[in-house]
């Protein structure tokens, strides 16, 4: 099992940048695939970017493709997310999860997730 903990959500303007965290208890964090995904009010949550375990495939949603960038630090139990051109439209809560399937875009298939982080851009 592990648990999870995501940092670094706040306030920040249109065309600024962000860095978020999770960190991840347990002492095998680089055999879990690693998300991102997002939820804004009324909306269904959804899928920002995957890692696999060894950081070799990665996937990002159109919609961040660009600006994004997940990376992960197996020696840190930490997995982040680079945002840059932040949108209004990125405000969301942000959630970290994991799983022990190969890195997947369908939030069904996490099993873990974190408490979620807030990022607001403003215009």
């Amino acid at each position: 099992q592990v648990q999870l903990v995501e940092s670094g959500g706040g306030l920040v303007q249109a065309g600024g940048s962000l860095r978020l965290s999770c960190a991840a208890s347990g002492r095998t964090f680089s055999r879990y695939a690693m998300g991102w995904f997002r939820q804004a009010p009324g909306k269904e949550r959804e899928f920002v970017t995957a890692i696999s375990w060894s950081g070799g495939k990665i996937y990002y949603a159109d919609s961040v493709k660009g600006r994004f960038t997940i990376s992960r630090d197996n020696g840190k139990n930490t997995v982040y997310l680079q945002m840059n051109s932040l949108k209004p439209e990125d405000t969301a809560v942000y959630y970290c999860a994991a799983t022990l399937l190969p890195a997947t875009i369908t939030l069904s298939n996490y099993h873990y997730w974190g408490q979620g982080t807030q990022v607001t851009v403003s215009s």
